[in-house]
């Protein structure tokens, strides 16, 4: 079992907690593939609520670049698109998804949110999504979709910080509240999912999430194979130290 995602299943609740508070629960290849397989596999085993959060002070810091001097460009680019994967199943999943915030997040850590259909943050909880610093296009219809162009490119164009105020105003949040909160919350929610069958909650989630997949995956690609994308993200980190 990977130790770098807690993963429970209680009646029709999975919950999946990333377990890398060392690395402030970055996205390593290996955290990346198992949020993929529990998110695929919950599709099959009655899942009618899925919780994601994260253990530590920070809820994702996005896209581990610890190690990526060592790997080539074409293991990078594959990465981000196992990462685009992994969003596009869980912004498309046939159950609800909730996910408490915290911290500082940053990145493909923001896109993990913005997938979800209800978003709650704690209070001082920052955001940050700086990928088009370093030419990734990653999750900028999704966003476009929760807060509206306007927002989208003030915030990308920008790559600004922004904090779970700003947030809810603009609706990438739907709800903020403090840690103590989450479990009657997260009961609430539960409750809630029971109302519908799961075949006219599936149905729900398809009519009310944009669908734009193939242009997603197509624009990401487009991005991450340009070359020199290690040399990219080398500039960006020596410019954000």
């Amino acid at each position: 079992m990977n130790d770098e995602l807690i993963r429970k299943h209680e009646g029709h609740v999975t919950h999946l907690t990333l377990n890398r508070p060392q690395k402030a629960n970055a996205l390593s290849a290996s955290l990346v593939e198992a949020l993929l397989n529990a998110v695929e596999y919950a599709y099959t085993d009655g899942t009618r609520l899925m919780i994601l959060d994260g253990a530590g002070a920070h809820f994702c810091s996005g896209f581990d670049f610890s190690d990526y001097q060592a790997s080539s460009e074409g293991d990078l680019a594959l990465r981000f698109l196992r990462i685009e994967t992994l969003l596009q199943q869980l912004y498309h999943a046939p159950f609800e998804t909730m996910v408490f915030a915290h911290g500082r997040i940053f990145g493909a850590g923001a896109d993990l949110v913005c997938c979800c259909g209800i978003r709650v943050a704690a209070p001082g909880t920052t955001f940050r999504m700086p990928g088009l610093k370093f030419g990734v296009v990653l999750g900028t219809r999704r966003l476009t979709h929760r807060i509206g162009a306007d927002h989208a490119r003030a915030l990308l164009a920008g790559s600004r910080t922004f904090d779970a105020e700003e947030a809810l105003q603009m609706r990438f949040l739907t709800r903020s509240a403090a840690q103590a909160g989450w479990p009657a919350l997260a009961a609430a929610t539960r409750a809630e999912c029971d109302v519908l069958t799961p075949g006219a909650a599936a149905a729900l989630h398809r009519q009310t999430a944009i669908d734009s997949r193939a242009e997603d995956m197509a624009a990401l690609a487009a991005s991450v194979s340009a070359p020199g994308l290690k040399e990219r993200i080398r500039l960006f980190r020596e410019a954000n130290k």
